[in-house]
């Protein structure tokens, strides 16, 4: 079994190196060696504090101590036997006043001395199986020798990483790195003040950093706010524009569906995860409400990015797929046109206003907030000059019949509105008398914006061209208008006759 290793600290001196990391101790006082058979080491005197190798060439020499004992130093063999209880029991077994010892499994190994241009640094030789110096919290509690230079003592774990010894006895840790081609030695704190931990976490940070210079990086993101106090900070700016009606509803959608769910949680930590866990909360019924409210929420992460409160391109809404909902395709048949004109000739005694919104949206074709919210400085005859719509400025061209349900309404005195309510101190409201006025038609899954669906869907049936009927309806984009215009299946049907008739004619077939 291998003896007790001892280590020696790895301090450089002048006139001699006592770098001895695995020692064979002499068990006898006459041993031959194998250098020179027979030869006693008194045969190659030494004078105190040197060094000289055997004739053996391989890594044997002889070091005589301070106290006079004598030691054959192997450095590439793997055998050693325990020291002599003389050695064992003094301070240092080189004559230094604070020895060191490596732990037992470490390999041991010769430093490389240093050059004489390099003064008193020098480092382990780590192509060799040199000697390795840990530099932890026991090392820096040790009275090193204070000499008239400063010196520094390299560790053997992390390259680069050492203790400088000034002369007037205080030691700082440091590291030494290259950056940019250009050698730096960064003083990491007096060795009283941090410990060989931190130190040695602090070498391999800015190591590691020296490395890594000129790579892209990520961009750290200090601590954020709350959701809710971010919101409540920077509403107005990010709402700033949206429409009046846009805001109120996003701000509807802040309040009941995302402030009890990230309202406590800060900006930076909400992940995709949370978004798709949230997300499968209003499977079902209430997926259209998940629908619309996910813009909202994509709209505050994007002003976070611009605010620099998350990674620019790390909105976690981005890419999460909204409920695939079915399209509706309710549009009014010609039965359905005639039950509704009874049932609006029987609601006009009691429901004048709200009657004449509903005729204004079938002639019209507009929707419902344009007519609702009508004022009386928009109506130039024969159109509407509306300032402001869902796609802007708009006009709405007005027939006959628009024309005379607009005369038939009389202004209210300081009312700027063409529809009030009864008090006329704001646009009537259809909210709960539309839901009565359907089930008395026989169509309780009607809505009002099926009006303008019906209108598309009249106005092609009269062999109307799309693009009138986007003027008409104030659409931007000609697909948006063969969205809402849904075509009845009888009109599909007939225009299949007309098109197989004339095919059949031209190839000389009798129908």
């Amino acid at each position: 079994m291998p003896g007790t290793t001892l280590r020696e600290p790895c301090i450089e001196n002048r006139t001699t190196a006592h770098t001895i990391r695995k020692t064979r101790f002499a068990s006898r006082a006459r041993r031959p060696s194998k250098g020179r058979p027979g030869a006693p080491p008194e045969a190659f005197p030494t004078p105190d504090h040197s060094r000289h190798q055997t004739p053996r060439g391989r890594g044997s020499f002889l070091v005589q101590s301070a106290h006079r004992t004598h030691v054959l130093v192997h450095i590439m063999e793997k055998t050693s036997v325990k020291p002599s209880p003389e050695v064992r029991n003094s301070p240092c077994s080189s004559g230094f006043p604070e020895g060191y010892s490596d732990p037992p499994n470490d390999i041991s190994g010769e430093f490389d001395q240093a050059r004489e241009n390099q003064g008193d640094q020098f480092q382990p030789w780590l192509e060799k199986r040199g000697a390795r110096i840990v530099l932890d919290g026991n090392f820096a509690r040790r009275k090193l020798p204070v000499r008239a230079n400063e010196y520094c003592i390299w560790d053997s774990v992390l390259p680069g990483f050492g203790m400088r010894v000034r002369p007037t006895g205080r030691t700082f840790w440091f590291v030494r790195l290259r950056h940019r081609d250009k050698h730096r030695r960064i003083s990491l704190g007096c060795t009283a003040d941090i410990s060989a931990e931190l130190a040695r976490t602090r070498a391999r940070k800015a190591l590691a950093e020296a490395a890594l210079d000129g790579l892209p990086k990520r961009i750290e993101v200090d601590a954020t706010p709350e959701l809710s106090d971010y919101v409540n900070t920077y509403w107005n700016d990010i709402a700033r524009y949206w429409k009046a009606s846009t805001e109120r509803r996003n701000r509807c959608a802040w309040e009941r569906e995302l402030a009890p769910v990230f309202g406590s949680i800060r900006v930076a930590d909400i992940s995709r995860a949370d978004i798709m866990r949230w997300r499968d909360d209003y499977a079902g019924a209430r997926e259209g409400v998940y629908n619309r409210t996910v813009p909202v929420l994509a709209s505050l992460f994007k002003y976070a990015e611009a605010l620099r409160m998350r990674r620019k391109g790390s909105n976690p809404c981005r890419g999460i797929p909204r409920y695939k909902r079915l399209a509706c395709e309710r549009y009014l048949t010609p039965l359905e046109y005639r039950h509704m004109g009874a049932a609006l000739r029987d609601a006009a005694r009691n429901h004048p206003t709200e009657v004449a919104v509903i005729r204004m949206l079938l002639y019209t074709g507009a929707r419902v907030g344009e007519i609702r919210d009508l004022r009386w400085e928009w109506v130039r005859p024969p159109h509407l000059a509306l300032p402001d719509s869902k796609t802007g400025p708009k006009t709405i061209w007005l027939n006959s019949q628009a024309l005379a349900v607009l005369a038939s309404v009389r202004p209210r005195d300081r009312c700027p509105y063409v529809f009030p309510n009864r008090r006329g101190t704001a646009p009537v409201n259809l909210a709960a008398w539309w839901p009565m006025f359907r089930r008395s038609c026989a169509m309780p899954d009607l809505r009002l914006h099926d009006i303008r669906h019906s209108f598309a869907s009249a106005a092609i049936m009269d062999n109307v061209p799309l693009a009138t009927i986007g003027k008409l309806l104030g659409h931007l984009l000609p697909e948006t208008t063969a969205k809402y215009a849904h075509l009845a299946d009888e009109v599909i049907a007939e225009a299949a006759v007309r098109v197989s008739g004339g095919l059949a004619r031209a190839i000389g077939l009798r129908l």
